[in-house]
């Protein structure tokens, strides 16, 4: 007998030993035991989760002469014919080679004529997006009205190319991704059935790598069998065929980036190349390493969403401790975008070089991650430095040497100068320190008749807390750093001829207070 690969092996034949779609099944089951059989379906969903193998079994079940709990028999004639493809009723098109208007004419023609057998006679368009316009124009009208005794099972990866009018007239159901759990217990569960052994962290890995396929697991583990015929799958063994990387040489790789130690890294990436490791693979791997340690750097309990065991988890703990946020971001964001790269790139190495090396050298970008990480680097710098005891100079030193200098002279404002600085009040303003900030935005710059500023406060509070004579030189030497003239100040309360309480509002002061940060205790 010909050898049957894993994948059409072990194809579920009843919507129990589907995995991974229990909504999906579960609705579908009810439809059939309450006889309200659709008649349009739209599976969409990515490769591998189980579009086509639930189209054949629903197509098998409502024609199924003994059905049992929503499940096709599989024993009846019917079902047999449906399985071995030999019945006339079940007609499956693949969309991506007959996807013209003449394919689809031949289908409205053949609706015309009632089942010879079953009660329902079903067509499956596999990767119906690939249609032309003219074959969904055609296939239009019969898909609204058919016949009672007609079902159409559509499916497609790519549901945002199919038009409207076909997605309105077809009960939609996206398929999930499967989880890596419900992939491994699966592989697993076919390795003890064909004996084959296999470690459980090795099958765990299959199904990572698989990114929520099971067709995808299963013909990875068929290549894994293959070349370890009849000798345990291990986790090194996967690791070598599937040309994958441990968590140790990602932790490796990391550091250089961090360190800047450009040579390393192009001895490492020829390392992974000359083993036979895949750059695309690894990229993916390095990127989903960061973001495990994006989520540990997090201190919470991530060991549920990580996925990995508890012996990685342990590692991916240390090392979050020694990266920030921000630089894990950025290196996230580079490694996505050379994914897409690589994707369609001929020069994958020369191509994984560059980005690595752009990686350890911040300088060569000028965006604010990368500025943000050349200020990382020259911090750390300067720390080293002390700590092997080079003497450095300190801001107060920097601070004498200012004072030094002879201070220039600056002229005296005008009245045009000082209109001009009441218009650009708000921009001024901007620029003073917390907590006079609060206090200045709230008054009304005017120009006197002797040519000085005048700031006129309407709140006691405001007032107070800005005139100063500290203050108030603080503010003209703003001012003439930013407009270059030195103006006179003068500040005044609204209605200050009249007799006023000399004290602020409590109520008042407290909320300013607050607004500027200062903690204030009650006695």
């Amino acid at each position: 007998m010909a050898y049957t690969a894993l994948y059409r092996k072990f194809r579920p034949d009843t919507f129990d030993e589907v995995k991974g779609q229990d909504d999906i099944v579960r609705t579908l089951r009810n439809q059939i035991l309450s006889d309200r059989i659709g008649h349009a379906y739209l599976f969409c969903g990515t490769r591998g989760t189980g579009k086509t193998s639930v189209a054949k079994i629903l197509a098998r079940a409502i024609n199924c002469e003994n059905p049992q709990n929503g499940n096709p028999c599989n024993e009846c004639p019917t079902c047999k014919a449906i399985a071995a493809g030999a019945s006339m009723n079940v007609v499956e098109i693949d969309a991506a080679s007959n996807n013209g208007v003449e394919n689809i004419r031949e289908i409205v023609d053949e609706v015309r004529y009632s089942p010879t057998e079953g009660r329902f006679r079903v067509y499956i368009i596999d990767e119906v997006h690939m249609l032309s316009p003219g074959a969904f124009n055609a296939l239009l009208k019969t898909l609204e009205e058919p016949p009672s005794y007609v079902v159409f099972i559509l499916a497609t990866t790519e549901a945002h190319k199919i038009p409207i009018t076909i997605l309105s007239r077809c009960q939609r159901y996206d398929f999930k991704r499967i989880r890596i759990e419900t992939i491994a217990d699966r592989l697993l569960d076919l390795c003890r059935r064909e004996g084959i052994e296999a470690e459980d962290r090795a099958m765990h890995y299959v199904a990572k790598v698989a990114d929520g396929s099971m067709r995808d697991a299963l013909s990875l583990l068929e290549r894994c069998v293959s070349f370890y015929y009849e000798q345990e799958l291990t986790y090194d063994r996967i690791l070598d065929i599937l040309g994958t990387v441990d968590i140790e040489v990602f932790g490796r790789m990391l550091r250089y980036v961090r360190d800047g130690k450009v040579i390393e890294c192009m001895n490492l990436l020829d390392e992974l190349v000359l083993s036979g490791r895949e750059l695309s693979r690894f990229v993916v791997d390095f990127t989903w390493y960061m973001r495990n340690l994006l989520l540990a750097a997090s201190g919470e309990d991530v060991s549920e969403v990580l996925e990995v065991s508890s012996e990685q988890m342990e590692i991916l703990r240390h090392e979050a401790k020694v990266f920030s946020t921000d630089q894990l971001m950025k290196y996230i964001a580079v490694c996505c975008e050379l994914t897409n790269r690589l994707r369609y790139a001929t020069q994958k190495r020369v191509i994984t070089e560059m980005e690595f090396i752009r990686l350890c050298r911040p300088q060569m970008d000028e965006d604010n991650g990368a500025v943000l990480e050349r200020i990382r680097r020259l911090e750390a710098e300067i720390e080293s430095l002390r700590k092997n005891g080079v003497a450095l100079p300190s801001a107060s030193d920097s601070a004498e040497v200012e004072e030094e200098e002879p201070e220039k002279e600056i002229p005296a404002a005008l009245p045009e100068d000082i209109r001009r600085i009441a218009e650009d009040w708000k921009g001024i303003v901007g620029q003073y320190p917390q907590p006079g900030r609060f206090c200045l935005e709230s008054c009304v710059p005017s120009v006197s008749d002797s040519g000085k500023l005048v700031l006129v406060f309407d709140n006691m509070t405001d007032y107070l807390l800005i005139n100063t004579d500290e203050k108030k030189a603080r503010l003209m030497k703003l001012i003439s750093s930013l407009v270059g003239v030195q103006a006179d100040v003068e500040m005044k309360l609204l209605g200050q001829g009249e007799k006023k309480s000399a004290v602020a509002d409590i109520v008042t002061l407290n909320e300013r207070l607050k607004n500027m940060k200062i903690k204030v205790t009650e006695e």
